[in-house]
C-alpha cells in the first residue's frame, strides 16, 4: 500500500487523453505497488476519504503512471483542477466480472465472441464496465448493439466510441 498527495491535472493536448483530467503516479510510487511493471494494472484504495476499486494504473514512460480521474471520482472527492488530494492505494488483483447481458449476447455470435475473447482481459472490461454503467435499460441494450457491432467489425473499445461518435453527428 502506499499513501502520498497528488495534485489534480489536467492535459492540454495529448492524443486520446486530451482534456482528461487525472493524478500522476511517480515511479518511486508505482514500484512500491507493482515492482517492475511497465503495463496498465488495477488499483483500489482511497483519494482523500472517497473510496474506489478496479481503477487502471496507466504507464506514461520512464516508470511513471497516471490514474485518470473521471466525473463520478471528481464528484466524489470533490477535487478540481490544482487541487491536492491524499492517495491511498494498493493493487486491486480480483477478477473483472464481465456483464453477463453482454456475455449472453455474445454466445450467440461465435465469430463476434472469438473476436472479444482475444482481446486483453482490460480491454474487454472497457465494454463491460461502459455496458453496465448505463442508468437505463434503453442505453444498455443501445450500447450492447454497438458492442457487438463492433465486435463483428473487429473494432477496439476506442474504435466504436469513435464511430459512434461519427453516425450521431
Amino acid at each position: 500500500m502506499v499513501k502520498f498527495n497528488a495534485k489534480v491535472l489536467k492535459f492540454e493536448k495529448k492524443g486520446e487523453k486530451s482534456g482528461w483530467t487525472y493524478i500522476e503516479i511517480p515511479a518511486t510510487q508505482a514500484c512500491k505497488l507493482k515492482p517492475d511493471t511497465k503495463v496498465s494494472f488495477r488499483v483500489k484504495g482511497t483519494l482523500d476519504s472517497f473510496a474506489f476499486e478496479k481503477l487502471a494504473l496507466l504507464p506514461m514512460g520512464e516508470g511513471n503512471f497516471i490514474l485518470p480521474l473521471n466525473a463520478a471520482l471528481r464528484k466524489g472527492t470533490g477535487k478540481k483542477l490544482g487541487d491536492t488530494i491524499r492517495v491511498v492505494m494498493e493493487p486491486d488483483d480480483r477478477a473483472l466480472q464481465l456483464s453477463a447481458d453482454l456475455l449472453k449476447c455474445l454466445k450467440d455470435d461465435p465469430d463476434a465472441m472469438k473476436y472479444f475473447k482475444s482481446l486483453a482481459p482490460s480491454h474487454q472490461a472497457y465494454f463491460s464496465k461502459w455496458i453496465e454503467s448505463a442508468k437505463t435499460s434503453a442505453t444498455k441494450t443501445k450500447r450492447i448493439v454497438l458492442t457487438m457491432t463492433a465486435c463483428a467489425k473487429k473494432q477496439s473499445y476506442s474504435e466504436m466510441i469513435r464511430s459512434s461518435r461519427e453516425f450521431e453527428r
